[in-house]
């Protein structure tokens, strides 16, 4: 064995303990919020916390399914993010799909402004946005919960930056049997691009799933409230929260993301490995 390898292999058990203290630090508030859903408040506000619960109960997730209205918000929620996720996909791959292969005036420009957007803050244009929103008319309905959001910079400049590296053979032999663009993006690109559409559909999920401020100031009724909205306004009280019923009212608004996450994971590994390659 060279030197090098001994002094690799003498290093590794620091490596090991960095990635387990890395791991406590990642899972342990997730790890804290379950076990605290399954607590009384008194517990929780106990100085010093307990780690285990003395006495478990699921008196939290029974007021989170009596006290709220749960399946409201919860489809409000399922509604808002599946159609923004929807629109990220058709959109930001059609932009995508433009700026990789199709050369038109003003293309580089068009690319730039991506970039620049994605350099601004997004509460920047948030009051801009919602002026906008307000003088069409579009405050407390779906529509202004969906329409800002169904194309994102970052979206576009994925997809973008995947479809580069898309052989152009293929494409060029589409268009000499006659396929138009559209066609040529729907049967012969988008087939292509299940790795980056997975990552593009996790993230924008996940973004509008959790997504609190903008849903908070333009739903103005309880009828369009999403999930983490009408927990926050019910848990959250004046002069008493009620740190059991949030803890499981985070705990069901995590699952689904982790159902999606642990369905599309060998995509969304593979699109962001592929994409930082191109």
């Amino acid at each position: 064995m060279t030197t090098t390898a001994k002094k690799r292999e003498r290093g590794q058990p620091w490596v090991y303990v960095v990635l387990a203290g890395g791991l406590v630090v990642l899972v342990g508030p997730f790890v804290w919020m379950l076990l605290g859903s399954v607590k009384p408040d008194a517990e929780i506000r106990r100085v010093p916390p307990t780690w285990l619960p003395e006495a478990p109960t699921l008196d939290n997730y029974r007021h989170l399914f009596t006290e709220l209205d749960f399946p409201a918000f919860f489809l409000n929620s399922v509604l808002v993010a599946g159609a923004v996720t929807v629109g990220n996909l058709v959109f930001c791959s059609m932009l995508g799909y433009a700026l990789a292969k199709l050369e038109f005036p003003g293309r580089r420009v068009v690319f730039a402004l991506v970039l620049g957007m994605l350099m601004v803050p997004g509460m920047v244009t948030f009051v801009p946005l919602f002026m906008l929103v307000s003088r069409l008319g579009l405050v407390d309905s779906y529509a202004g919960l969906i329409l800002p959001w169904l194309a994102s910079p970052f979206g576009v400049f994925l997809m973008r930056q995947f479809m580069t590296g898309l052989p152009d053979d293929l494409i060029q032999a589409a268009r000499v049997d006659g396929a138009g663009e559209l066609r040529i993006f729907a049967r012969v690109v988008l087939p292509l691009c299940g790795p980056a559409l997975a990552t593009l559909g996790i993230l924008t999920f996940l973004s509008s799933w959790n997504n609190f401020l903008w849903p908070l100031v333009v739903a103005q009724s309880e009828d369009r409230y999403t999930l983490p909205v009408a927990l926050a306004l019910y848990a959250i009280g004046e002069n008493n929260t009620r740190y059991g019923l949030l803890m499981a009212g985070s705990v069901a608004v995590i699952v689904p993301v982790l159902l999606v996450f642990v369905a599309l994971q060998r995509h969304f590994v593979q699109g962001i490995a592929t994409t930082g390659l191109k």
